[in-house]
Parts: structure tokens; C-alpha cells; sequence
């Protein structure tokens, strides 16, 4: 079909997908990443992959999943491809069972499901407290048999650094730069497919890998591929604060019955078994009494944040609460969380079975990323789904360029429900990899040679921007230019934002932009020069703060994990659907809704982010009522 391999730049449940699918079709793919695609961050995700089995006889079912995908990301995601990304989900997980995943079970041998936030009902299928690995691993054995037969090559430590376009800005290839060599090369490529994660260490500390810095997304985006909804950080409600990085505690530990609490007393210093229940504050269960501790990220968050800044309720009043989990039998939380309770212990000291956890929130994921289009059909029962086979789906702005994973925008709108990230990876790898064949299928020239000029001009380019930096002596330290641009994202762009703080926010980036052009490597030489790559990822960091401070400075209203308190609209207190009171507050939201219900489109401009505005498709679920999970 293709004269050219297609490059996907990426190893993890996405990048995986997408060169399965690919194979599977006899497409000859190069698949590259930062190191052994058995390490890919995906392996990080430890609770669990939705799906609607209604194991548990709840009564669940997969409109109740697209209910509550769609009011969890507070109605900013486009809809149909959530209407698909819920109705495939079962079969996804009898794909991954068929494939060896040791998903967790039942006595019975049912596999098992467990409760997640923003949700009423069991619907998580989980692999102990190691789902996200165990599903990597599984799709990597089965790329590993294309592998074999020589439809796919592995580019294993190697850096993508760029697109390569022709004369009619469409994607023909990528350059990438070998991490042991430092070798810069071009590889023309029928299609490319982006699926590089998210950019959480932007903000510096946060609960992902030292990898997940956005920077080929920031890449692609400064050579025109639009990205959007920047604004929309998730940070998770259940981090271990660390002095070099914050690691996650699962929200399968509230799942599992874990509850959120400080002690009432101001100041109080005594240890948590000492204070008796009636002096303990489950703020999460006395705000929220219909979900409780299962809050959507977003808004645990928030009710951390208030109780510690706002409260100064803080354990022993430091940036902390408790996460209790010493209610439950030690052999239930042996067996289903395991691996998170060790993985506390081993970096804090302290034992999670016998006292509470000390978690705060920090910096998780990107419901943003880049833009990608689809194309939707119209079922029989009336509700529009992708259509499949249509080279659109997951397109960016730049023809022949695909993206797909953590790295797009497309399935979460504001905030993201636990547990539907390792189901959108998987799903949005699978239709990137159709939708290349389909595109391969329609386009003449997708397949055919790019002029060797081409590549061989942006491969220069590249090589003497490595030179460049190499040979530079400005002073300026990579890694300290990355610890100001954590501090001043956590500071100012964090859980509360307003627009002073993120006015000087923009400031303070775009000083940083100006002394990241005068970084000086601690190491000149060619062999593993770690600090090359690092260098250019810290640059390219700097450019997609400055989006996402753009959006988050642009947007006068409060949406899932973006949230202004000028603009809050306050629900009244202890009043219901069918109070006078809460219709006023209900047409405010409306009246806001006619305003924001919109996505940031960013465009990248060398004097800045321009942002423009295009419409949410509600064709499946009109926003009626306000997101309320009291």
C-alpha cells in the first residue's frame, strides 16, 4: 500500500495501538521513543481501565459511561467520539484479556471492577495495583511479533526533533537524534502519528515521569499544528509531595474505601491515632454526601486546596491531609493495592497499613494537547459516532500528521474521569492507526518519496541547532531555567488561578523564553549528552507554558480543572433542582455557557500564543442541568 514506512513517535499504550493496527494492515511502520518501549510512562498508570460489564449488578450501563465521561470533563469534549470511546470499551477489554492481561478476579473467577471518582457504579477492571504495565506489556508482546516478521522497526533512544514538510506543508517524514550518539537523522514517512504523552513537568514537580515534557507536542506545534484547551491541568487530589519529585497515590485507594480527612483543631499536632473520630473533618463526605471521597479530580483538589489555604486545616500545618486507608483489613489492601502501599512506604518511610497517608495535590495530566479532528456518522438508535474508517480521525492541522494518546485533546474536555486515560490511549491508538491506513488508502502521494533536499534541510537545520547550543557559552543552566519555570507554574497557574497571578505568570515566561535561547551545557561532547536533550526539551517546555497561561488567562469562568474565583458561580447553599433559588443560579450557567462552551484553539506565533475559539459538539447530550456532584 505504502511505498514509505509511517513513523509513530511514541512507545506506550498509544504509540502501541496505532503500530499494531498498522502491521495488522501490512504497513511497514518505524516506531520511536526516548527509551525501551517497556518503560513508557503508561506502565505509571496503577488503578485500573474503564469498561460497562455491570459485574456488580448495579444496573450500570455504557450511556450511564458516556453520561458520565461528558459531565466529568463539564461538557467541553467533543461528543461523538465519546459515544464511540464508551461503546468499544468492553470489547478493548476482552481484547487485552484474549491477549494474557492478568486483570484481577472475583472468587468466582469474574474479572473484577472497582469503584472510581466522578462515577456511581463499579466500572474499573484492574490488574491489582499494576494495570497500566500489565496492559503495555501485553501490547508490546504482540508489536513484538510484527517486529519479527519486519513490518516494524524499533528506533529505541532516539529523540524526535521534527516534522519534515513539503512545499505544501504536508508531514512526508520526521528527524530524530540517536541519544547515545547524538546523531542527527531525516526518515521519510508516509504518514506520522504523534503519541509522546503529556506534559506534566512543565510544572515542574509533578506525579509523572522525568520523560513526560510535552516537548515533541511542543514540536510539532511550533511548526504549526494547533493546539488546544491548554488551560485544562488536571492535578491529582492524591500526591505524595516530594522534595525532588510528587508521586501518585492511585485513586483506587478511594475506590477502595479510602477517606479524606484533617483534624478539626487548628494547629493540632497530635498523631492521627490519637485524635478521636469525632474531631476529624471528612470534608469530602460532609461537602459531597452523594459521592464523597469519589469526587472527580478536579473538585477533590479544590476541597484540598481550600481546607489547607483557605481553612488552615493542613496536618501539623504543612501543604497536607490524610488519606486513610487503616479501616481496611491489611490482606484486602495486600491484594488490591499492593504495589501503591509499597511504593508509599519505600519513598516516605511510613506505613500505610497502620497509619493514614500524607497526600496533597500535584500537577497529573493534560486533558489539552493538540488539536485532532474526526468525522461522525449517525447510528440507527439516533446517536453520532466516529466513522471509523474516515482518514480524518485524529488528524492534526498539518496533513499527514496524526496524534493520539495523552497528547491530543480529544476525549475529556475539562477534567478527566479516573480510569478513562488508559482506555483512551488504548482506543485513540487503535483509530490513529486505522484512520493512516485509511488516509494511505485515499491519498496518492501519502506513500510516494519525498524530494531527498527535503529531508536532508531539515536534518541540517536540527544538526545545527544541537551545534548551536553545544558550542553556546550564555550562562544559563537548563536545569535551573526548568526549577523557576516549575515554581512559578505551581505558584501562579496552580489549582486557583486569577488573572494577576497569571499576568505575572506570562511575564515571568516570557523572561524565561529569552534566557533560554543563552543556556550553556554542562557537557560538550557528542557520546550520551544528555544535556543536549534535556536543553532543547526545557526550551520547548517554556513555549507550552506560555499557551497554556495564554488559555488559562484568557477564559473568565470556572470549568473542570480550570478554576477562577472572580467567576465562580456559587451553587446556594442546601438548595435542589425545582427551588427558585437554584433556577436563578441555573440560568447564570446557561448564560455562561453561551460564552464558554468553547475550545482554545492556540496557533504559535514567534511574538506569542495567538488563540482563537471554535464550538463543542452537544449533539449527543445538550448540557440541560449544571455539573453538581453534592
Amino acid at each position: 500500500m505504502a511505498k514509505l514506512p509511517v513513523a509513530v513517535i511514541g512507545g506506550g499504550l498509544g504509540g502501541l495501538w496505532a503500530t499494531l493496527r498498522l502491521a495488522e494492515a501490512g504497513i511497514p511502520v518505524n516506531l520511536f521513543s526516548l527509551f525501551p518501549v517497556k518503560r513508557s510512562h503508561s506502565c505509571c498508570a496503577q488503578g485500573g481501565i474503564n469498561a460497562v460489564f455491570d459485574i456488580k449488578g448495579e444496573h450500570d450501563s455504557i450511556w450511564q459511561h458516556i453520561v458520565d465521561t461528558i459531565k466529568g470533563g463539564d461538557y467541553l469534549a467533543d461528543q461523538p467520539p465519546i459515544v464511540s470511546l464508551c461503546e468499544e470499551a468492553p470489547g478493548l477489554i476482552r481484547t487485552f484479556d484474549r491477549m494474557g492481561v492478568t486483570f484481577s478476579r472475583t472468587p468466582e473467577g469474574i474479572m473484577d471492577q472497582r469503584l472510581f471518582g466522578g462515577v456511581k457504579n463499579r466500572r474499573t477492571c484492574f490488574a491489582g495495583a499494576t494495570t497500566g504495565a500489565q496492559l503495555l506489556y501485553a501490547v508490546d508482546e504482540q508489536v513484538r511479533r510484527w517486529e519479527v516478521e519486519g513490518l516494524v522497526n524499533k528506533f529505541e533512544f532516539w529523540d524526535f526533533l521534527s516534522l519534515v514538510l513539503d512545499d505544501a506543508g504536508v508531514c512526508r517524514g520526521v528527524t530524530a537524534m540517536d541519544l547515545k550518539t547524538s546523531q542527527v537523522r531525516a526518515f521519510p514517512a508516509a504518514a506520522t502519528i504523534l503519541a509522546t504523552g503529556g506534559l506534566a513537568l512543565v510544572y515542574g514537580r509533578s506525579t509523572m515521569s522525568s520523560n513526560s515534557t510535552g516537548a515533541p507536542a511542543g514540536r510539532v506545534y511550533q511548526q504549526g499544528a494547533k493546539f488546544a484547551n491548554g488551560e485544562f491541568i488536571q492535578f491529582h487530589p492524591t500526591g505524595i509531595p516530594g522534595h525532588d519529585k510528587n508521586r501518585l497515590m492511585s485513586e483506587a485507594c478511594r475506590g477502595e474505601g479510602g477517606r479524606v480527612w484533617v483534624p478539626r483543631g487548628k494547629g493540632d499536632k497530635r498523631p492521627p491515632r490519637d485524635i478521636p473520630e469525632e474531631e476529624r473533618f471528612y470534608f469530602l463526605e460532609e461537602w459531597y454526601p452523594t459521592y464523597g471521597n469519589t469526587v472527580p479530580r478536579d473538585v477533590g483538589s479544590r476541597a484540598i486546596f481550600k481546607v489547607v489555604h483557605h481553612m488552615g486545616l493542613g496536618v501539623s500545618g504543612q501543604e497536607m491531609v490524610y488519606l486513610d486507608l487503616t479501616h481496611k483489613p491489611r490482606e484486602f489492601l495486600e491484594a488490591r493495592l499492593g504495589g501503591i502501599l509499597e511504593m508509599y512506604e519505600t519513598f516516605t518511610g511510613e506505613d500505610p497499613y497502620t497509619q493514614p497517608l500524607k497526600i496533597f495535590p500535584a500537577a497529573h495530566y493534560s486533558m489539552g494537547g493538540l488539536w485532532v479532528g474526526y468525522e461522525a456518522e449517525q447510528g440507527a438508535d439516533g446517536l453520532m459516532r466516529m466513522k471509523h474508517a474516515s482518514p480524518k480521525n485524529h488528524a492534526t492541522s498539518i496533513p499527514g500528521l496524526y496524534a493520539c494518546g495523552e497528547c491530543d485533546f480529544a476525549y475529556h474536555g475539562a477534567n478527566r474521569l479516573g480510569a478513562n486515560s488508559l482506555l483512551s490511549a488504548s482506543f485513540s491508538g487503535r483509530v490513529a492507526g486505522d484512520a493512516v491506513t485509511a488516509y494511505l488508502k485515499s491519498e496518492k502521494k501519502a506513500g510516494e518519496e519525498i524530494e531527498s533536499s527535503k529531508c536532508e534541510a531539515e536534518r541540517a537545520r536540527q544538526d545545527e541547532i544541537n551545534q548551536r547550543m553545544i558550542r553556546a557559552d550564555g550562562g544559563e543552566n537548563a536545569f535551573t531555567l526548568h526549577g523557576e519555570l516549575g515554581d512559578l507554574m505551581r505558584t501562579d497557574v496552580f489549582v486557583e488561578r486569577d488573572n494577576a497571578a497569571l499576568d505575572r505568570a506570562l511575564d515571568g515566561i516570557r523572561m524565561l523564553r529569552e534566557r533560554s535561547a543563552n543556556i550553556c551545557l554542562d557537557h560538550k561532547g557528542d557520546w550520551s549528552n544528555q544535556s543536549l536533550s534535556w536543553g532543547r526539551q526545557v526550551q520547548d517546555m517554556i513555549v507550552l507554558a506560555e499557551a497554556i497561561t495564554k488559555c488559562a488567562r484568557m477564559r473568565d469562568e470556572c470549568r473542570g480543572s480550570h478554576y477562577k474565583e472572580a467567576f465562580e458561580l456559587k451553587v446556594p447553599e442546601g438548595k435542589f433542582e425545582g427551588d427558585p433559588e437554584y433556577a436563578e443560579y441555573k440560568a447564570q450557567w446557561k448564560a455562561n455557557n453561551d460564552q464558554w462552551l468553547k475550545h482554545a484553539l492556540v496557533s504559535f506565533t514567534a511574538d506569542g500564543p495567538e488563540v482563537e475559539y471554535a464550538p463543542v459538539d452537544t449533539c449527543v447530550m445538550p448540557p440541560e442541568k449544571p455539573r453538581d456532584y453534592r
